[in-house]
C-alpha cells in the first residue's frame, strides 16, 4: 500500500517536471515589466531575464538603481522611475510601455516592489503606519497591475505577484502580514477573472531571505523609532526590558535564519515568466515548504502556540482590571 502511494507520488512529480520543462519561444519580442528593481529579487531578476533575451522594462525608485542596472545589462534593457504610490507615476510608465509594446502587448508584469517597515506589535502602530505600507505592498500591486492589464490580455501573458509566507501565516503584528494576505486575495481573484482570456496569474511565496527588507539594522531602527513614540502607559505594559530583548532577538536570530541564496526565488520568478506551463504558486525556501506552509494548514490553536513560543519576547504581565 505504502509503496503504491510512493509510486504515485513519484509519478506525479516526474510528470510535473516534464510538463514544466518547455520554455516560451521568441523571447526577444516579449516585454517584461518588473517593479522594485533597485535591489534584491527585482534587481537580480531584471539582470537574469535580460541575459535570457527578454525585453526587460525595469522600474526603480531611485536614480542610482537605474544607473547601476544600465551599467550591468545589455542595451535592450529599459529603466524607468516608478513610485507605485503615485497614480501619475504608474500611469506615466504604463503609457510608455504601451508605446513600446504596440500591438504585441505586454508579456508579463512582475509586481516585486515592497517595503517591510513600519512593523511592530499592533498597539505600537497608528492607522497612518498601516496606510504607508499598504500603499506600496498592496495598493501598489493592484495599481500597477490594472494599469497594464489590457496589454497583458492582448498578449495572453501573465501577472506575477510577490507575496510571502507572511501571506499564509500572520507571523507578526502590524501591516506587513495584512498587505501580503491582501496580495494573496487579489492574486486569487485576478487568476479566476483572467482565466477566460488566457492570462496566467502566479503567486510567489518566499520564506526568509537575505534582502534589504530583512536587514537587522533596518528592523531594529524601526522598532526603536516606534518605541520612542509610544505613550508611557503602553511602555509600562510591555516593560522596560522588552525593547532590548526584541532587538537582541532580531540581531542574533535573523542572520542565522535567512537564506542568502536569492537565486532560489529568482529562479521561481524566471519560471513563472518563461515557462509555457508555470505553476499557480511557488513556495520558495526550505522554511516556506517545510515549516510555514504546513503551519498554515494546522488548527489555529496549534499555530498560535508555535508562533508564540518562537524566539519573541513576552510582554510583562498586565494585572487584570477589577
Amino acid at each position: 500500500m505504502y509503496l503504491y502511494l510512493l509510486g504515485l507520488l513519484l509519478f506525479y512529480y516526474l510528470y510535473r517536471w516534464i510538463r514544466e520543462l518547455p520554455r516560451v519561444p521568441d523571447k526577444g519580442s516579449k516585454y517584461v515589466y518588473i517593479t522594485g528593481c533597485d535591489s534584491g529579487f527585482g534587481n537580480l531578476l531584471a539582470r537574469h531575464l535580460d541575459k535570457q533575451g527578454f525585453r526587460v522594462i525595469a522600474s526603480c525608485f531611485t536614480e542610482k538603481g537605474e544607473e547601476d542596472l544600465k551599467k550591468s545589462c545589455s542595451g535592450n534593457l529599459i529603466t524607468t522611475h516608478l513610485d507605485v504610490r503615485s497614480k501619475e507615476s504608474v500611469a506615466k510608465v504604463a503609457a510608455m510601455i504601451k508605446d513600446k509594446v504596440g500591438q504585441r502587448g505586454l508579456w508579463a508584469v512582475v509586481n516585486n516592489a515592497g517595503v517591510s517597515v513600519p512593523s511592530g506589535p499592533c498597539d505600537w502602530l497608528t492607522i497612518d503606519d498601516y496606510k504607508s505600507m499598504l500603499e506600496v505592498n498592496l495598493n501598489g500591486v493592484i495599481s500597477v497591475t490594472l494599469s497594464v492589464l489590457p496589454l497583458i490580455k492582448k498578449a495572453r501573458g501573465r501577472v506575477v505577484n510577490m507575496a510571502s509566507v507572511a501571506g499564509r501565516v500572520s507571523i507578526s503584528g502590524g501591516p506587513y502580514c495584512v498587505s501580503k494576505f491582501g496580495v494573496e486575495a487579489f492574486n486569487d481573484s485576478l487568476r479566476l477573472n483572467m482565466a477566460p482570456f488566457g492570462v496566467k496569474v502566479i503567486c510567489i511565496e518566499p520564506g526568509y531571505f537575505k534582502t534589504n527588507m530583512s536587514d537587522p539594522e533596518l528592523l531594529n531602527n524601526n522598532f526603536k523609532r516606534l518605541w520612542e513614540k509610544l505613550p508611557q502607559e503602553v511602555k509600562d505594559q510591555y516593560g522596560p526590558d522588552y525593547l532590548p530583548k526584541l532587538m537582541k532577538v532580531i540581531s542574533c536570530t535573523i542572520p542565522h535564519k535567512v537564506d542568502g541564496d536569492l537565486m532560489k526565488v529568482v529562479s521561481c520568478m524566471d519560471h513563472a515568466v518563461a515557462a509555457v506551463q508555470p505553476r499557480t504558486r511557488y513556495s520558495t525556501g526550505w522554511d516556506a515548504k517545510f515549516f510555514w506552509l504546513p503551519l498554515s494548514y494546522m488548527p489555529t490553536c496549534v499555530g498560535d502556540h508555535i508562533i508564540r513560543r518562537m524566539a519573541i519576547p513576552i510582554p510583562k504581565q498586565v494585572p487584570p482590571s477589577l
